[in-house]
């Protein structure tokens, strides 16, 4: 596909420095040996349009019969997205879902008043060494869409819209940018989408958006002079026309955002709800382990083991 007209910059500046609302730079936990570094919500900022959750896992290499084990593990209230730069993951959820994913594609979980699964290295990966590299993120569901009955939807790589052209690539993962639609269904306006950038290219931020974001996965820009290195999120202010600019060494960034939501989001553990009676509900419901006549039942082809209730 041919690079959109609507996504060249129209203008040589990038922006102001002032145009960055909040600046951010992720925590990095060791979860047994592999690093995550988790961007949002932060002290300073919760939400990016309804964005709730940013984690970057990895990069992480395991040895012959080593991988992620990540057990059956409940959701409410909000739609999971899996995209991987490096690697794999084998998802099976209670809806009866098993299924892989692969760079470039993504995973869309929708938890709606319930769902429970599981992540896990397949067997034929792990029979040799293997890599995993890639970004986990959280969208909290509008307020009437939270009870929604749970969904799921894959996408391979050659089903998102990918547009490239002057030193820019960009495939658009969720939502609406530069003119294009994602397969994803959403319930709110947003957009998620992965770019490359060229050493000293541009790249226009999406201008039909509340709330917008951008996290610098690897490489550096450069924003009114001042360079921002990997490993920082930066949350813009409404309104402003912002084009960044890619360092020497070129760049690589997930760009997020949207409207925002209606109200502020409770989050615990794997739970997010617009109330904490939701939250408390989820909590009881996930301890009395009633698998057969609860709410919450575990993965049909995954259900010898389960990540109990924190605490």
């Amino acid at each position: 596909m041919s690079w959109n007209p609507a996504i060249e910059p129209q203008c040589p500046h990038t922006g102001a420095l002032e145009s960055i609302e909040t600046l951010i730079v992720p925590r990095a936990g060791d979860i047994g040996g592999f690093e995550v570094r988790r961007a949002l919500p932060s002290r300073r900022r919760k939400m990016v349009g309804p964005f709730v959750f940013f984690d970057q896992a990895g990069p992480a290499e395991f040895i012959t019969g080593q991988g992620i084990d990540v057990r059956p593990h409940p959701h409410i209230g909000l739609a999971t997205v899996t995209y991987l730069y490096e690697g794999e993951f084998q998802h099976q959820d209670s809806l009866g879902t098993n299924q892989m994913i692969y760079p470039g594609a993504v995973n869309w979980m929708i938890a709606g008043k319930g769902i429970t699964h599981s992540e896990r290295t397949s067997a034929k990966t792990r029979q040799a060494a293997s890599r995993l590299y890639g970004i986990q993120t959280w969208v909290a569901l509008p307020e009437k869409h939270e009870e929604m009955d749970p969904q799921f939807e894959h996408h391979d790589k050659q089903s998102l819209p990918y547009l490239e052209g002057e030193g820019k690539q960009v495939r658009l993962i969720i939502g609406n940018a530069w003119g294009e639609q994602a397969p994803t269904r959403t319930f709110t306006d947003m957009f998620y989408a992965d770019a490359l950038v060229a050493p000293h290219g541009l790249l226009p931020l999406p201008e039909n958006h509340e709330e917008r974001g951008l996290y610098v996965v690897e490489g550096s820009i450069e924003i009114a002079g001042d360079v921002f290195d990997a490993q920082q999120m930066m949350v813009f202010r409404p309104g402003d026309a912002i084009t960044v600019k890619a360092g020497a060494g070129g760049a690589r960034l997930m760009l997020l955002g949207g409207d925002a939501l209606e109200g502020p989001r409770y989050i615990w553990w794997n739970f997010v709800a617009s109330s904490k009676v939701k939250i408390e509900a989820a909590k009881q419901a996930w301890a009395a382990a009633d698998w057969q006549h609860g709410p919450f039942h575990l993965p049909p082809d995954d259900n010898k083991e389960f990540i109990s209730l924190p605490g």
